[in-house]
C-alpha cells in the first residue's frame, strides 16, 4: 500500500527524501519516507514519524449542522487524543482543501510525556443542503523543532483524497462535495516537489494499529449513530445532533428535532424518513 522504507535524515526537521502514496479503503494520502500509517479508517488517517515524535492527523465527519462551531469541532477531535494542557488560538481564515468552500486555521500547543509540543490544525468545511462536512488536517511536533516542520508538514497532512463515498460517514457527500479536480499526474508532480525539501526528527508517539476501526474509535472520533436507508442503499452513520433524519433519492440528508416536520412539504424532492438501525 505504501513505501515503508527508511532513509537517512540530513538534520532534525529536514524535508523527507521522498513521499509515497498510501491507499486505503476510503482515502489516498502522502506518506513521507520512513513514516508509518497508524490509522487508516472511515473517519481518520494518522501518520507517525519513525521515532514516534511527530505526526499528521486527518479526521472528519459528515452530516453536521451548518452552524457547528469549527473551533469546537477541532478542540473536540484533538481532545479525543488525550493531550495534556491543550490550548488553541482563535481561528483565522485559510485556504480550504479540495472540495471544500471555507477553512479556518488554529495554532495549538499541548504536553505529552512532559514534552511541550506545537502544531497547526485546519478545519475545512463543505456544505450540502442543511448539513455540512468538516475535515481537520493537522500536523504537530516537539515545540523545539516546530520551526523546521511548519513550512512543509501541514501541507503533507492536507494531501488526503477521499476515494470512497462512505468516507466521513455519509455515502454520496464525498463524491459530491470533496471531488478532487487534480489529475493523478498533477498530484504526483506535487509529491515530487515536496520530496525535494528536507526534514527532521519528530514529535509525539501515537501507537495505534492500522486496522483499528472499532466501536470505541467511532464513539471518540465519530460520535455517530447508524440509520437505515429506505431507498435500499447501505446504512449511513450520522451525528447525534438530531433526533430525526430524512433522505432523498440523491442521497441528501435532512436532520431535525421536530417529530412533525416533513421536508416534503413545499419541496419537489422525494424525501423518505430514516429509521435507527439496531444490529
Amino acid at each position: 500500500m505504501y513505501n515503508n522504507s527508511q532513509f537517512p535524515f540530513s538534520s532534525p526537521g529536514s524535508h523527507p527524501n521522498s513521499l509515497s502514496i498510501g491507499r486505503g479503503q476510503y482515502f489516498t494520502y502522502a506518506v513521507p519516507s520512513g513514516w508509518r500509517v497508524a490509522e487508516d479508517g472511515q473517519f481518520a488517517v494518522v501518520l507517525i514519524s519513525p521515532d514516534n515524535a511527530a505526526l499528521t492527523i486527518m479526521v472528519g465527519n459528515s452530516g453536521l449542522p451548518v452552524n457547528y462551531n469549527p473551533w469546537q469541532f477541532v478542540y473536540e477531535k484533538l481532545l479525543a487524543m488525550q493531550p495534556y494542557d491543550l490550548r488553541m488560538s482563535q481561528p483565522r481564515q485559510a485556504q480550504p482543501i479540495a472540495g471544500c468552500t471555507v477553512a479556518y486555521e488554529f495554532d495549538y500547543t499541548y504536553i505529552v510525556n512532559g514534552i511541550p509540543c506545537r502544531g497547526l490544525a485546519k478545519c475545512s468545511i463543505a456544505y450540502s443542503y442543511n448539513i455540512c462536512t468538516m475535515v481537520i488536517t493537522s500536523a504537530a511536533s516537539h515545540q523545539s523543532q516546530w520551526g523546521n516542520y511548519a513550512s512543509w508538514l501541514p501541507q503533507v497532512a492536507e494531501q488526503v483524497t477521499a476515494t470512497n463515498g462512505g468516507a466521513f460517514g455519509v455515502r454520496g457527500i464525498m463524491a459530491q462535495n470533496l471531488e478532487i479536480s487534480q489529475s493523478e499526474g498533477e498530484r504526483l508532480r506535487e509529491y515530487r516537489e515536496w520530496s525535494e525539501r528536507t526534514w527532521q526528527e519528530v514529535n509525539r508517539q501515537r501507537s495505534e494499529s492500522i486496522d483499528r476501526q472499532n466501536f470505541q474509535f467511532r464513539e471518540n472520533l465519530g460520535n455517530v449513530t447508524t440509520w437505515s436507508n429506505p431507498y435500499g442503499y447501505a446504512n449511513v452513520e450520522l451525528p447525534t445532533t438530531y433526533t430525526y433524519y430524512w433522505i432523498n433519492r440523491q442521497g441528501q440528508i435532512y436532520g431535525t428535532n421536530n417529530p412533525t416536520e416533513n421536508p416534503n412539504v413545499g419541496s419537489t424532492q422525494d424525501w423518505a424518513r430514516m429509521n435507527r438501525y439496531q444490529p
